[in-house]
């Protein structure tokens, strides 16, 4: 019995969240998953009421109990330094080590693409961005704060565990996903040391992979790279802030953060956390009019992790649908509402599943 937390956060987070936790119970009353959904109220408002971002006993209870972790959104402009949103969100990063970043970056039709003549084919390749060092440790500090002197020092961290697991990664799931090409990005004509280390630990690892082949960009070059020729990446492997970046590029490549899901991952803990990679979006909240498709293919990402892989397929297709017939949100060109487009998924996968379920 899978055991699932739920944990809506704030803004456009709790309205999305709603719709895959539809499609989510009805994959569970089809297939017959067993899943356990249990919600938690960490976020904003729960912060903001009694001073709550996560903790130690909620922490200790999403560890030890729950094989994975669905996220909303997190941030709120109630709490201008967003503590609560790092505290839960870079807490369960850092706190489960879960190093994978897991973004997929999937054309599903080409008319969502905003490149010329590029077809699902052309785009269709995933990036593993290094989740737990770089500048998001927190490092650094102020001199002279608010004055014309001031200093401000961020400094950014790697460890060779820490870039050899994450590169170490990519290649095995490029080996157990029949892939054969493997790109890493760095900045290491500016940033020596960080980008010595990457580089040195890529060509070790790559050593035991001789059946794959490889190359490298720099973060400016490979940027230029997906919008010039897409179709030439399978697997890109960076760090954590260059990562935070070109994700999104490659999210605006598929048709918008509102497709944008993720996960993140601790492959040797069997745990982990899933997400829509867009933001809270405050002021459209309550509004019926978010995207729900991010919500909704990171919860068929975690269907997967959690070893539904079959059934999990049923959701992408679902979307597919959706897009193929113009049953969409605004941002993709359509008029449904946040609800509206959970409707449509939920009926396509009760209408289309009984051929499924002799599959399965």
């Amino acid at each position: 019995m899978p055991n699932i937390a739920v944990i809506p956060g704030d803004g456009i987070g709790k309205d999305v969240t709603i719709e895959a936790v539809k499609v989510l119970e009805t994959m569970d009353k089809l297939f017959h998953l067993d899943l356990k959904l249990n919600h938690f109220d960490y976020g904003a408002d729960r912060y903001l009421k009694d001073g709550t971002t996560l903790p130690e006993s909620g922490f200790k209870e999403l560890r030890d109990n729950y094989d994975a972790i669905f996220l909303g959104a997190l941030g709120d402009p109630r709490i201008p330094d967003m503590k609560h949103a790092k505290d839960i969100l870079l807490g369960l990063r850092f706190r489960l080590d879960l190093y994978v970043n897991h973004r997929p970056v999937k054309l599903i039709h080409e008319k969502l693409c905003p490149l010329k003549d590029k077809m699902p084919k052309d785009i269709n390749f995933v990036v593993f961005r290094e989740n737990t060092e770089g500048f998001y440790v927190g490092i650094g500090g102020n001199f002279k704060k608010d004055t014309p002197d001031e200093i401000a020092i961020q400094e950014s961290v790697n460890t060779r565990k820490g870039v050899e697991r994450i590169i170490e990664y990519s290649f095995q799931y490029a080996v157990e996903n029949g892939l054969s090409h493997v790109t890493m990005s760095d900045k290491s004509n500016a940033m020596q040391y960080e980008g010595g280390l990457w580089q040195r630990t890529f060509d070790a690892v790559k050593e035991r992979y001789p059946k794959i082949k490889t190359n490298h960009y720099y973060i400016d070059a490979i940027a230029m790279q997906m919008i010039k020729k897409p179709e030439q990446f399978e697997v890109i492997v960076t760090n954590n802030m260059f990562g935070d970046i070109i994700t999104d590029l490659g999210a605006q490549l598929q048709g918008g953060l509102g497709l944008g899901a993720s996960g993140n991952i601790n492959p040797e803990r069997n745990i982990g956390l899933f997400e829509p990679v867009h933001g809270s979006a405050p002021k459209y909240a309550g509004k019926n009019i978010a995207n729900p498709m991010a919500a909704i293919l990171s919860a068929q990402m975690m269907l997967e992790f959690l070893g539904f892989k079959p059934q999990s397929d049923v959701i992408s297709e679902a979307i597919e649908d959706a897009i193929e017939h113009d049953w969409t949100p605004r941002d993709l060109g359509g008029s449904l509402g946040t609800v509206e487009v959970g409707d449509y998924i939920v009926r396509y996968i009760e209408e289309n599943v009984a051929g499924k379920l002799k599959g399965i």
